[in-house]
């Protein structure tokens, strides 16, 4: 985000967060993992930081990853 816009403070609001965990099956606690995510938003942003959030696991991740985060910005 910070490559894209050049300073963080040009960022107006975070919109959206969208959180991919690769996990097994029966796991069920995707967000959990992904309220690190929320919270580093929240400490980094404040207000402007408040977000709607979807977690999801999946089977499988690109390049072996835990976690991918796609993040909506308004700046």
């Amino acid at each position: 985000l910070h490559a894209a816009c050049g300073d963080l403070g040009r960022v107006r609001r975070v919109v959206k967060l969208l959180g991919l965990v690769n996990s097994a099956p029966n796991y069920t606690e995707h967000h959990l993992v992904i309220n690190g995510a929320s919270e580093l938003i929240a400490q980094v942003f404040g207000e402007r930081g408040a977000h709607a959030r979807s977690a999801f696991g999946v089977a499988q991740l690109p390049m072996g990853a835990a976690v991918e985060i796609e993040l909506i910005a308004e700046v």
